[in-house]
């Protein structure tokens, strides 16, 4: 599969990458965000976002706490709205027409998630940011991401990662023989059980043949260089492509 013909990406951002490490959302880090979008839609890459909530709220843990699950998923799912908004005025900020669309109505703020407008907006070259999930307690952003990316007809998922820079055979901060895999097909990495993002997402992915590509977020420069189409992190792909 080759990574120099992106027409059309999804890309997946964690919400803990928004607040820095913190609650809530740090400018700063938001604004190197949109700056690295912009810098790959300069070049014609359509590009959609799906944005997770974890630095406001995380149902799971949320329930591990006494909360009950789906309640605390529609908080998560708020949270996500807010990073959507953020990333939305950076990107703004940047030149970029963006539109933000949510799987919960709120109209004051944003679009109702319609996935022929939202292709109408890659095509016209907006960013399209999905938020509030997928609407529905028990659904990771992960998943989103992969089931959005269907819908839209993106050519890939890039999934950006915090703390590492690709899959390895094991946890490289644990095992020092854990070795660095650059290019491996779905059936290969489940029989590694190498699941980098939740099994839904996964088999989603694998069952329409979509592409993913687990990168690292944390050096200055790869989400453009992912957007692009450059060589990094590892790609995970149907066996024929």
């Amino acid at each position: 599969m080759s990574q120099d013909t992106y027409r059309r990406v999804v890309l997946k951002l964690s919400g803990e990458a928004f607040g820095g490490g913190a609650v809530g959302v740090d400018p700063d880090v938001v604004q190197a965000v949109a700056r690295q979008i912009a810098a790959g839609v300069a070049v014609g890459v359509q590009v959609a976002i799906v944005v997770g909530g974890g630095n406001f709220f995380r149902g799971a843990e949320l329930q591990r706490r006494g909360m009950d699950r789906a309640r605390a998923d529609y908080m998560g799912m708020l949270g996500t709205v807010m990073n959507c908004l953020a990333l939305q005025d950076f990107l703004e900020k940047e030149g970029v027409d963006t539109r933000v669309q949510t799987a919960i109505a709120m109209a004051q703020v944003a679009e109702a998630y319609l996935p022929l407008r939202a292709i109408r907006h890659l095509e016209k070259g907006r960013v399209v940011i999905f938020g509030a999930g997928a609407g529905m307690p028990y659904f990771s952003t992960d998943t989103v991401a992969a089931q959005r990316a269907l819908e839209i007809g993106a050519q890939v998922v890039l999934v950006s990662k915090n703390g590492v820079d690709a899959v390895y055979t094991a946890d490289p901060r644990t095992d020092p023989n854990a070795q660095r895999l650059d290019d491996i097909t779905f059936d290969e990495a489940l029989k590694r059980e190498l699941m980098v993002v939740d099994q839904a997402a996964f088999s989603l992915c694998k069952d329409n043949a979509l592409p993913m590509l687990v990168f690292g977020a944390d050096d200055d420069g790869n989400l453009r260089r992912a957007i692009v189409g450059e060589q990094l992190g590892t790609l995970i792909h149907a066996a024929e492509d």
